[in-house]
């Protein structure tokens, strides 16, 4: 019998499932270039316990993640998983804030690319300038650098700067987005790199901006929030998904080992 097979049997098939997901995720992250060799993480709660979640092991990449390498994690820091790898302890706080903060949360992703660091490191943050701003900004939130993020005093501040939204700009850092699926967490972050790396593209461009009415701005954030509620017209990632596992099947399989 194989550690996988062994591993799978004291699981749930809800958990298994889960952790094939959030491997999948590391592997896109890397996939789409947003993987900053082992300095960001993701991280997906237990579907069948509430008070625990999975991370990375602090010591392997991204492309190579599986999901039994996922290390199963409390709330209160202790380690529920063998591995010769400890976990990020600064991942640890972040995570640990969101999933206290929003139990519907199901996947918590922090990354630092360079577009997404950039437009969080500009004192205005994201403009809304364009179409895919304007979506962003109806979920999105800022939270000012603290340091990194060592103290569990900060989760408190973290989570009431997130609330309710699914995009969190984290000053002079990086990003972060939540989802009630792993695929809804990965569409927050890849529209959120888009909207970033076009407003770079733009101010590269160095031209002056045709800037959109703010009766436009406003009817757009409300249409873009109305549009991924529960009661819209579909929830952000079900068609995605399944499309992105097939490309991560053609180029980097095995996530589900």
């Amino acid at each position: 019998m194989s550690n996988i097979t062994t591993l799978k049997q004291k699981m749930s098939e809800a958990e298994w499932q889960m952790r094939v997901d959030l491997a999948a995720c590391y592997r896109l992250v890397d996939l789409y270039g947003w993987s900053d060799l082992l300095a960001t993480h993701l991280s997906a709660r237990v579907p069948d316990a509430d008070d625990q979640f999975l991370i990375n092991p602090f010591g392997l990449m991204f492309d190579e993640m599986t999901a039994s390498d996922l290390i199963k994690v409390e709330e209160d820091g202790t380690e529920l998983s063998e591995s010769e790898y400890s976990i990020n302890p600064a991942g640890f706080v972040i995570h640990s804030a969101v999933h206290m903060a929003r139990p519907e949360v199901a996947c918590v992703m922090h990354t630092h690319t360079a577009a997404g660091v950039s437009v969080a490191t500009q004192e205005d943050g994201l403009l809304l300038l364009t179409q895919q701003a304007l979506a962003v900004r109806a979920q999105s939130n800022y939270h000012d650098y603290e340091g990194i993020a060592f103290d569990l005093a900060e989760r408190e501040r973290l989570a009431n700067d997130l609330g309710d939204n699914k995009v969190l700009f984290l000053r002079n850092h990086g990003v972060l987005t939540v989802g009630n699926t792993v695929a809804e967490a990965f569409m927050w972050m890849y529209r959120t790199e888009r909207a970033c790396r076009f407003q770079l593209a733009f101010q590269q461009a160095g031209v002056k901006a045709k800037e959109i009415p703010a009766e436009t701005i406003a009817l757009t954030i409300e249409r873009n929030r109305e549009a991924n509620s529960p009661s819209g017209y579909r929830p952000i990632g079900v068609n995605e998904w399944p499309a992105l596992l097939r490309k991560l099947d053609r180029e980097n399989p095995g996530y589900d080992a």
